[in-house]
């Protein structure tokens, strides 16, 4: 995930959550946080307990998240890159807020004719490939639940429609052929297949690596005609540090009914 994508994650993370963004350019934003927010990410469990025995008024905190090297040089604040601890506790946080949604394409026309909105199913993944190194990889995609057909950056092409939770005036939208879990054993065939496909050249390496430290462990007991438990322990240790695993986890996904303009696209 590059810096110019996470930082329009953000944006579209804060602004989804109805939390006011004071100041950005291409490079930082200065967020005010919501009270839900707050709860979520600012870790003041005591401040919010007395809060709400008191009851005082809440004043939920602002964060200043720095993406890019090009920001005014007296923004100071806490730096987002893929393997921040912030921006995996703000994935964490969309199962909460908003692990599956419904959303209707923002049609306003004044012809009065009934507009038809196709439904796609859209589900946004992270793939990791995961030995003593770890390679995490974003994905996206979207299926038309009549005809089946698949899109790629699916959540990239939603980012230039506008979108309402609220179905537009004259229109209606169609029911589906295919169900939404049978869409996404669909996309899961698919994620499946690339990885499957792809260059697992990683994975030998950190056997190998796995292996020279096994051998190197053998040669430290070697003289020991009973080996100690804490052989079995740091074997063990090994196994978990070294032995290649393929995770797929759903970041979360929605219900989206669009226009024949964006299956024509």
């Amino acid at each position: 995930m590059q810096q110019h994508e996470i930082h329009h994650f953000l944006e579209r993370y804060f602004e989804s959550n109805d939390c006011i963004v004071e100041e950005k350019n291409h490079s930082y934003m200065k967020i005010q946080l919501t009270v839900e927010l707050d709860k979520l990410l600012m870790n003041r469990p005591f401040y919010w307990h007395y809060l709400e025995k008191t009851g005082g008024t809440p004043n939920p905190m602002a964060l200043t998240l720095v993406t890019g090297q090009q920001h005014p040089p007296d923004v100071n604040g806490e730096f987002i890159h893929f393997g921040s601890p912030r921006l995996h506790q703000i994935f964490a946080s969309t199962k909460k807020l908003g692990s599956f949604i419904r959303m209707y394409e923002a049609i306003r026309q004044d012809s009065g004719q009934n507009i038809p909105l196709n439904p796609w199913l859209c589900v946004n993944l992270k793939t990791s490939y995961q030995c003593d190194r770890k390679k995490d990889m974003i994905s996206s995609y979207g299926i038309h639940l009549i005809n089946g057909k698949i899109e790629s950056n699916f959540h990239e092409q939603l980012r230039s429609l506008p979108l309402t939770r609220k179905i537009p005036d004259f229109c209606y939208t169609l029911s589906p052929f295919i169900r939404p879990v049978s869409g996404l054993k669909r996309i899961e065939a698919i994620v499946e297949q690339q990885i499957h496909e792809d260059d697992h050249s990683w994975a030998e390496d950190a056997e190998n690596r796995w292996r020279e430290d096994e051998e190197l462990l053998d040669r430290f007991y070697e003289d020991e005609t009973e080996k100690p438990e804490y052989y079995q322990v740091e074997k063990e240790a090994l196994r978990t540090q070294y032995e290649p695993k393929i995770t797929v986890d759903i970041i979360n996904g929605g219900l989206f009914y669009l226009s024949d303009t964006f299956l024509s696209s």
